[in-house]
């Protein structure tokens, strides 16, 4: 009987290679080329399983796209704060240091501090609200095994995320700026 081994697990492959996935070498800097995630493509993404002609679609397909509805407002706040605080337009190696600097937690803490947020205006306040909201979604979305998710009130949820970007993009410059080194930076 020949033994045969089973394939690795996802986990060694990446402790032997780094990486499951395989992205294509750094070529020179082009700066037409944007390398971010971009927060309007994840909140289609995640309004395409949950909008799908599917009258009902899978609680899997729903907790990801309250996931992504998360996700779009992460990327939308670390490019927003890369921008601004490195120069709009610039993606060398400093701009994408800022951009990887934002941290899910101490992000979420920033938000919560209110005497600080009262500061900022509405704009500024409501996005972070749904921050703070969406990323206990996402937690629930993907880590609660209980609990049925229904497809407008995920639509909804995508729709906040929306919203909160839109009004986030029509703040003033300085606001913006002063909210990422907020969130960014530790106050002393």
């Amino acid at each position: 009987m020949a033994h045969t081994h089973a394939p690795p697990c996802a986990f060694a492959y990446a402790a032997a290679h780094g990486s499951m996935i395989r992205r294509k070498p750094q070529q020179t800097h082009n700066p037409k080329v944007r390398s971010t995630v971009n927060p309007r493509d994840l909140l289609e993404t995640a309004r395409r399983p949950a909008e799908s002609g599917a009258s009902h679609p899978t609680q899997t397909d729903l907790r990801r796209a309250v996931s992504t509805a998360y996700y779009a407002l992460f990327h939308c706040l670390a490019a927003a704060a890369a921008d601004l605080l490195t120069g709009n337009g610039s993606r060398g190696p400093e701009w994408h240091q800022v951009y990887r600097a934002l941290e899910h937690g101490k992000a979420r803490k920033a938000c919560q501090q209110q005497a600080v947020m009262r500061t900022f205006p509405t704009e500024i306040r409501g996005f972070a609200k749904a921050f703070v909201d969406l990323q206990g979604a996402r937690h629930e979305a993907d880590y609660a095994a209980e609990g049925q998710y229904l497809k407008p009130e995920v639509l909804a949820t995508i729709k906040v995320a929306e919203d909160a970007i839109n009004e986030f993009e029509q703040a003033d410059v300085r606001h913006r700026r002063g909210f990422a080194v907020h969130v960014l930076f530790k106050r002393r």
